[in-house]
């Protein structure tokens, strides 16, 4: 949640070929973007279905319109972590729902800092930030 556009997101294309219903449109690219940096073609097309913008023929419009990142935020949360973080599965789940590819082993230093955030804003809010913090 620090920045509304991936580091280094514009040279990749995060576009998932095989995925009919989703299709990448000629000259996008589906990296992250928004506060929980929604990505892949089938993420924004879904989104934008869901929440109203054509998230395949303008997938920027995540970054650039604050009403939209934040709804396309709180869409990936739910369809994608809320389930998973509160049926008591743990903070890990939740970084593996967003970003599996840290996960077993892919970059253990990312996830320590995510749970080491995590942790301290638990810490602040005086919440025990349970079992299970790491994917």
């Amino acid at each position: 949640m620090c920045y509304i556009e991936e580091n280094g997101g514009q040279s990749k294309t995060y576009c998932g070929k095989s995925d009919p219903e989703w299709p990448c449109a000629p000259n996008k690219r589906y990296y992250g973007r928004g506060p929980l940096q929604l990505t892949w073609n089938y993420n924004y097309g879904a989104a934008g279905q869901d929440i109203g913008f054509d998230g395949l023929k303008n997938p920027e419009i995540v970054a650039t319109n604050p009403l939209i990142s934040i709804k396309a935020s709180v869409w990936f949360w739910m369809q994608n972590c809320h389930a998973t973080f509160v049926s008591g599965n743990g903070f890990g789940a939740t970084i593996r729902a967003i970003n599996s590819l840290e996960c077993n082993g892919g970059n253990a230093a990312q996830v320590t800092s995510r749970v080491n955030y995590y942790k301290d804003y638990c810490k602040q809010l005086r919440v025990d930030p349970g079992p299970n913090l790491r994917c």
